[in-house]
């Protein structure tokens, strides 16, 4: 078994910005030469995620807004009675969602479903650079 690292530079927009990294994973995957296996994708950051879903326009609305609907912005979070820096619901958004998935590999192909992309997640109120990390084991 053999472990490849690799890491997606993105510099996001700020809080709702969503980000299709699956063409970006599939090429690093490809280049690896690994046919079978797992590679983990991983955001590295308290105010970001990882999620795969349809990146279509109505979900890349509805996404959002679910989140403003189950983690408001404009609720009392101590994070911010403690640092001031009002992206407390950010923090709360991210963990919720996860720095974090793996997805399996068959003949150096993700395993995706058909309508299924992997997506970069910004929850911070300002733009941010993001490391996303990818781990890749397989043979």
């Amino acid at each position: 078994m053999q472990v490849i690292t690799r890491t997606i530079l993105i510099r996001s927009k700020g809080e709702g910005d969503m980000i299709d990294i699956t063409p970006e994973t599939s090429k690093i995957l490809t280049q690896s030469k690994l046919n079978d296996g797992i590679v983990t994708i991983f955001v590295s950051g308290s105010t970001a995620a990882v999620t795969t879903i349809e990146y279509e326009p109505g979900l890349r609305q509805d996404f959002p807004q679910m989140l403003s609907r189950i983690i408001p912005r404009d609720m009392e979070y101590q994070h911010e009675n403690m640092w001031h820096d009002g992206n407390g619901h950010s923090h709360v958004r991210a963990s919720l969602i996860g720095p974090s998935l793996t997805i399996p590999f068959k003949d150096g192909t993700l395993l995706l479903g058909t309508w299924q992309q992997i997506v970069f997640l910004e929850m911070d109120i300002s733009k941010r650079e993001r490391k996303v990390i990818l781990q890749i084991m397989g043979e």
